[in-house]
C-alpha cells in the first residue's frame, strides 16, 4: 500500500508515517514535560521545519543543474526532491541548538526527538523492505494500436513505469521530463501507463500537447494502480531488470528527481 485513502483523499503512506513519528514525539514531549512545568512543542516544530528546510537545499545542491534554468524550481516541492541524510542532519542541528539554549526542557526535548525520529525511521525503513518484496506483476497490456505488450516478456533492461492520465494536471506538467528522458536515458525503458483512459482519449491528448513519446501503453482497469496500492496519480515505479520494485516515487517528477531515481536503480545494482 502507497496511499492512506481517506474519503477521496489519497495520502502518501511515507508522510503519513512523517506525521505519525512526530504525533508521537509531541505526545512524548507534553507527558514528559508536564513534570518540568514545560512542554518542547515548540523547539519539536523547529526541528521538523529545519529539517525539511535542510533536506531541500541538500537535495538541490546535489542536482543543481537540474535547477539552472528556474530559481522557481528550488521552491517547488511538488516534485518531492529532499535528501533524507541532509533532513536528518538538519533535525539534529537544529535539536542541539534547542538542547543547548532550554535547559529546563533538555529530558522532554531529548526524550521526544529521539522517540519519533528513531520511529520514523524503523517504520520508513519497513515500509521500503514492503515496497522492495515485490516482483513486476506478468500484466499484457495493449499499445494506442491494439497490439498487447507483455511488462515481463517484452522488457529486458530495468523497468520505469509511470502512471498517468490526461486529465491529471501534475500528469500533464511532468510528460515533457518523461518524454526527455527516453533519449537521456537508453539504459532503462521508461513506460508510461496511461490509467482508465481509451486510447481515442489519449491519442487527442498527445496532439493537442504535441508530444512524441515511446512505449505509450494503455490500462483500462487501473491494474497497475491496484498492484501499487496508490490511488494517486501520477505514480512512478522502479523496478531492476530482474523484476524486483527498487523505488516508487509518488506525485510529480522533475528532472532532478528522476535522475536521482535513475541513479539509485544504478546503486542498486539494478543497470
Amino acid at each position: 500500500m502507497l496511499t492512506l485513502d481517506i474519503g477521496l483523499l489519497a495520502v502518501p503512506i511515507n508522510r503519513a508515517l512523517l506525521l505519525l513519528s512526530f504525533g508521537v514525539a509531541l505526545l512524548v514531549g507534553w507527558l514528559s514535560g508536564r513534570r518540568r512545568g514545560g512542554n518542547p512543542e515548540p523547539a519539536l516544530f523547529a526541528m521538523l521545519f529545519g529539517g525539511l528546510i535542510a533536506a531541500r537545499l541538500g537535495f538541490v545542491l546535489q542536482y543543481a543543474g537540474h535547477y539552472a534554468d528556474s530559481w522557481w524550481g528550488w521552491l517547488d516541492i511538488r516534485d518531492g526532491g529532499f535528501s533524507l541524510g541532509f533532513g536528518v542532519l538538519g533535525v539534529l542541528l537544529v535539536g542541539l541548538w534547542q538542547y543547548w539554549r532550554r535547559v529546563a526542557l533538555r529530558r522532554p526535548l531529548l526524550l521526544a526527538s529521539a522517540s519519533g525520529l528513531l520511529l520514523w525511521l524503523a517504520l520508513l525503513g519497513s515500509l521500503n523492505q514492503l515496497q522492495r518484496s515485490q516482483q513486476l506483476p506478468d500484466f499484457t497490456l495493449h499499445d494506442l494500436q491494439g497490439a498487447p505488450v507483455s511488462l515481463r516478456g517484452d522488457f529486458s533492461q530495468p523497468l520505469v513505469i509511470n502512471l498517468w492520465a490526461s486529465w491529471c494536471p501534475p500528469c500533464r506538467r511532468e510528460m515533457p521530463v518523461l518524454a526527455e528522458a527516453q533519449q537521456r536515458y537508453p539504459q532503462v525503458d521508461i513506460l508510461l501507463v496511461n490509467q482508465g483512459e481509451q486510447a481515442e482519449e489519449v491519442r487527442r491528448y498527445l496532439q493537442r500537447e504535441g508530444l512524441a513519446l515511446d512505449n505509450l501503453l494503455l490500462d483500462p482497469g487501473n491494474r497497475l494502480g491496484e498492484f501499487a496500492g496508490s490511488r494517486m496519480l501520477p505514480t512512478t515505479l522502479f523496478f531492476s531488470a530482474a523484476g524486483r520494485l527498487v523505488n516508487v516515487h509518488l506525485g510529480e517528477l522533475s528532472s532532478a528527481t528522476l535522475a536521482r531515481d535513475i541513479a539509485h536503480l544504478e546503486t542498486q545494482g539494478s543497470l
